[in-house]
Parts: C-alpha cells; structure tokens; sequence
C-alpha cells in the first residue's frame, strides 16, 4: 500500500458525540486525579521515581533515566527481586492471609492461593529449578494451561534472575519450537494436558515433538488432566516430584534495575516471530502503576479479574506482574467462556465478587451475540470497573458493555498498549475522564504518544494518521532477543529522524482531542485480540503440498474483529474440481490450525487462478482486502494484468453463495 493510501484510509472515522463523566462518588475516591498529567509533564523522571517508590528496592537506583535513542536504561543503579516484591514483601507486611488468587478450573474444581501460599509455592518451584539447573540469566520455556502452576513457574525464574519464556497453550509444535530455539531454552515447563471445552485436550505429545532436537535439557511436567503421557526417562520430570518435596524456603537475591526479566514472543510480518524483551525495574513500575490507576484498584477491597490468556503480555503484565505487586486479590479462570454454559462469566463475577473485569472487545461480542438475556440472570452489582484490551471496540460493543454488564454504573477503561510497551500507554483515568464510547481517551500522566503524518509531523485534531510515542517509558522493550538491527529497523526506522517510536498502529484525534485507534497500517492482522502475521499464516498455506501460492489479509468480522481470509494458487498436480471442494477446503483450514494453532484457522479459502501482483512481483495485499471486504476494489494501474481481480471478484461472490 503506498504511503498516502495508508493515510487517507486512517482518516475513516464514524463520529461520536456521546461522553459518560464518572460519577461524583467515584471521582471523589480514585486512585489518581487530573493533576497527575500535569504533575507527570512538569517533571517527568520526578513523576516516574515517584511510582517507582510503589516497589520495594533493595539498592536505591543513581539515575532514573539514562535514554540513548533507541536504547533506554530506567532506574540504572538500582537493585531488586521482582518476585519479592510480588510475593514476600506482602507477607511481610503483614497481609499473608490476603487472597492472592482465586482459581477456578474449567471443570469446576477451585483453589484458593494466600500471599503466604504464594510465597511457599514460588519458593518451591524456585528451588525445584534450581535443582534442574536453572540459574541467573537461563532461558525457561513455559507451555502450560491457565492453572495456578503458571504464575508459580513465572515467578519462580524472575525470583532466580532466569528469562522466562511463555508460549500461548493453544500454538502448535512447530511454534513452540522456533520459540525454544531462538531463545536456546535450558527447561520446559508444561503439563499432561488441558482441558478445553469440557475434554481434556493433549499437551505434552505436542511438547515432545517441539522439544526434539533442541537445546531444551528437562521437561517438568504438571499433572493436570491425569491422561497417560509418553516419557523420556533422565529428560522428563513430574511437577509433584519435583516441586511438592521441595524446600519452601527460599532467599532471593536482588538484581539490576535492568536484568533481563522475560522474552514474550510476538508475531513479525517478516514471519519470524519476534523475542521482544523486557527487564525488570521498569516494566515492574509501569505494570503496577498502571494496575493501580486505570483500574482504580484498592487492595484488600478490589476484587480483579483480567479475562486474558497467560501466553500473552496482557497474562505477564495484568495478571502475574502488576496485580500481585500492588497485592491484589484476583481471580483466574482456566477454561473458555461457555464451559459447561454461556454464563460462566458471569456465574464467576456473582461467585467471587468481581469488583474489577478486564477483557477483550471480541467476547463482548460474543456476549452479544449469545444474548443479553444470559448475565441478566446473574447478580453483577459488585462490579465497579470495566476494562477492555486488545484491539479497539467499536461503540456498539461499548455501549452493551456498559449498559447490560456495567449497568450505566461501571466506567470503562479502553486500554491501548502492546507486547512491545509492556503495559498501558492510553487510556481514560476512571475518577478523571469523561469516556467517549469506542476511544482510548489520551495518554496516561507520564506517557508521551502523538498521531503523525507521513512526515512525522504531528497533525491536528480531527485529523488522522500514525500513532508514534515520542519519550521512553519506564516498561518498553529493551530489544529483540539476539537481533538489535532488526529491533532499530523494526520500531525506530520509520520516523528516524525525529526519534520516535512507531507503534504500526493508526489513529486519529477527534475534534475534541482524544485519540481513537484505528488499527494496524501494516499487514499483521488482529484476530480475537491476537496479533498474527500474514506471512506466517501464507507459509503454513504454501507448506501444504497442493498449494502453490498464497496470499492472506484480514477483514473485518463481527465476532473477532478481524478474520483470515485465503487465496490459494493450486499447485499444477491439484485438481482444481477436488481442491475446491468442502473437504480439501478443510483439509487446507485444518492444516494452518496444526501448523500455527487454531487462531490462525482461516475463516474462508479461495482457490484463485492468479493473485494481484506488481510487475516486480509484489503481491497487492490492499486489492485482495477490498474483495475480501466487499468494498470496490481500488486502483489496479499499478498490476501486471489487471484482470486478475475480476476473476478474483467473481470467484469470491460465488464462494459465499455457495
């Protein structure tokens, strides 16, 4: 897509006029106040020290930001363990009995974890890998369902100074292999299997046939769903040998401001997944800052829960990190929405308490869709913030959110972040900010971010184009595990000369000034909240034997925001009558979910007989989404055979008919 079609399709944007202020009652108990954003502009390393002092440092640091663009050091001289401060330091202080996490299984089975049980279990499991081998600066590969053994396992390497690794239970083998290897992972921690939707589904036959081959040296394993499981003697460890025998004593050392905390792997639309690294003294003050002020959590009242899987950041950042340094009592749920019903959701909000619901736009609209006849049956008057994550919502959703879950009672907090910013960057304070249904608002007190146009320059309200953030923040990214040119190229290249960090995402101000995020300009697609790239899901396509070529793009979906969308040139061996029936079209779906993992399953594959190319080669990706969109299909001057995209147009109209 050339520059200037990027631009003006940014500038697309329904109008909305309506504003919710938060109640007087709220306001006058938040957490943070409207002085805060000038506070944090007059002085913004002053503002930063001061949220850094929510955390318990063991070495004061010297300097609070040391910025040598696209490099940044936070809090440089200090010292600290982070899973001290998630764990320990809430004992200590006399809060053991505090509920850390309320876990309720899929099945229906639950547990109950005390600040002091987490302190115990993160010893344990610190300890137990610490008799695997594990040390300071060692890679953890950790593949595991949502069960209570994922935070410990998490906490357990931040407390040894050893990077974990998390991988979303749902990617394949071949997924979590290119993971271990680029991060040369020593331990896999995993489980027998996991339960989805009611069965339980394998887990370590997929581990077993990622691992081969690879650096990794053990494999502990958690029995969760007592399947029978092959094993490797001398290589395979049980998690309740291992851990449950193990000392619950353990002293943990402090690190550097700027040790290495985890890798968290994220897609690239080169195809190759990117190890985006953070560190630990400021990503742990953003995350509890954050947690703290967006969601206006008040610990010992608040009862949180973030709805997000643990494979992704929102799990690192809003479920371990933030939420158990701030001492939170928090809910995690292990299994999908509508196990064993569709007011699973719900049933939990009632059981617990939920003060605090943060979750993703694309199963609000699957709230939607399943009837608002379903939470009305539950009592959800203990609910007191909502959060949304992932992508942006569109009014609609907002609105049924806030009317049927929040009843006109709730504000709502649209977060804007990414893998790369390690926690939020904007969104509204919910004692401060006047909610605009479907707008992320402005950029939190501390944060910097500015819409830009091809030049950099940074345009107007109402007016639309990049979103840049253009001051470090405490919980960026510190680098792409092994590849510094491809972290400068990747984020800092394309607004180089001003200095400023592109988000690929873009957005556009209203009149008023607050931003509304548009999504990616790039050809990385949203799926469910889930980043995945074209090219990725186009090499999976192309890796199966009767196709040749592909080409992928997202289009909008109801449900989940954006779906896959395939045209596949057939190999010459392929019948083309047989490739296009039900069964092979399946059977290429299926092959993408072994491939990649089920999210990337393509909502609908086109047998084409050519794709829209440039004359150097270069497919249009731009072309295939108009068609994919039922849009007009846009300027062809540029293809080497413009008649391409009627045949593609006309195939696609008989696609959905059929």
């Amino acid at each position: 897509m050339a520059e200037s079609e990027k631009s003006s399709a940014l500038s697309a944007l329904s109008t909305e006029s309506r504003a919710f202020p938060p109640s007087e009652e709220f306001a006058s108990q938040a957490n943070a106040t409207a002085d805060w954003y000038d506070r944090a502009d007059s002085d913004r390393e002053g503002f930063w020290a001061e949220q850094a002092d929510r955390l318990h440092w063991t070495k004061k640091w010297d300097t609070v930001l040391d910025w040598e663009p696209p490099f940044a050091k936070w809090f440089v001289g200090g010292e600290l363990n982070v899973a001290y401060n998630c764990a320990d330091r809430h004992v200590e202080a006399g809060n053991g009995d505090r509920v850390a996490i309320h876990w309720e299984g899929e099945p229906g089975d639950s547990r109950t974890i005390t600040y002091a049980d987490l302190q115990r279990e993160v010893s344990k499991t610190a300890n137990a890998l610490t008799e695997l081998g594990v040390g300071k600066g060692d890679r953890v590969a950790i593949q595991l369902p949502m069960i209570p053994e994922a935070v410990f396992s998490m906490l357990a390497c931040a407390r040894l100074g050893a990077l974990h690794s998390v991988v979303f239970g749902g990617f394949s083998p071949g997924a979590l292999k290119a993971r271990i290897e680029d991060a040369e992972a020593k331990v896999l921690i995993t489980s027998d299997g996991q339960y989805r939707r009611g069965k339980p589904a394998p887990m370590k036959e997929n581990t077993d046939e990622a691992v081969e081959g690879t650096s990794i040296e053990k494999v502990l394993v958690v029995k969760r769903t007592e399947t029978d499981v092959p094993w490797t003697e001398g290589r395979d460890v049980w998690w309740h040998d291992a851990v449950d025998g193990a000392s619950d004593q353990h002293t943990p050392e402090s690190f550097d401001s700027e040790h290495p905390l985890f890798i968290l792997y994220t897609s690239g639309t080169t195809g190759k997944p990117k190890g985006i690294l953070h560190t630990s003294g400021g990503y742990l003050t953003q995350s509890a800052y954050t947690h703290n002020v967006v969601f206006d959590h008040k610990p010992g009242e608040s009862v949180y829960w973030c709805t997000a899987d643990i494979g992704w950041v929102t799990g690192h950042t809003y479920i371990v990190y933030g939420p158990l340094a701030n001492g939170a009592t928090q809910v995690i749920y292990e299994g999908t929405p509508n196990t064993p019903h569709e007011g699973r959701h719900w049933e939990i909000v009632d059981k617990y308490k939920v003060s605090i619901y943060y979750t993703a736009p694309t199963l609000i609209r699957t709230f939607m869709k399943w009837g608002e006849d379903i939470p009305a049956k539950y009592d959800l008057s203990s609910l007191k913030v909502l959060g949304t994550v992932g992508e942006p919502i569109n009014p609609e959703a907002w609105m049924w959110f806030r009317e049927k879950i929040g009843k006109d009672n709730c504000p709502i907090v649209d977060t804007w972040w990414q893998t790369e910013t390690g926690s939020q960057m904007i969104a509204p304070l919910p004692g401060v900010t006047a909610t605009k249904p479907g707008s992320a608002m402005r950029a939190l007190p501390g944060i910097s971010a500015t819409v830009v146009d091809d030049t950099g320059t940074p345009v107007g309200n109402g007016e639309g184009g990049y979103l840049v953030l253009d001051k470090p923040w405490p919980s960026m990214l510190r680098g792409i595990w092994g590849d510094t040119e491809r972290y400068k190229d990747t984020y800092w290249s394309r607004f180089a000369e001003q200095g400023y960090y592109f988000a690929g995402d873009g957005a556009k101000y209203d009149d008023d000034g607050a931003i509304w995020l548009l999504g990616r300009v790039d050809d990385v697609m949203n799926i469910s909240g889930h980043r995945i790239s074209t090219t990725e899901v186009e090499s999976a396509l192309v890796s199966h034997p009767t196709v040749a070529e592909a080409a992928v793009v997202g289009a909008s979906d109801e449900t989940t925001g954006q779906g896959i969308v395939a045209f596949v040139i057939l190999r010459g061996s392929a019948s083309k009558d047989e490739a296009k029936g039900e069964e092979a079209i399946k059977a290429l779906r299926d092959h993408v979910s072994k491939e990649i993992g089920p999210i990337a399953k393509p909502r609908q594959i086109l047998v084409v007989e050519e794709l829209p190319k440039t004359r150097s080669g270069k497919i249009m990706r731009r072309l295939l989404r108009d068609v994919a969109e039922n849009r007009d299909v846009g300027d062809v001057s540029t293809l080497a055979d413009s008649s391409v995209m009627d045949l593609i147009s006309s195939g696609m109209s008989e696609s959905k008919e059929d």
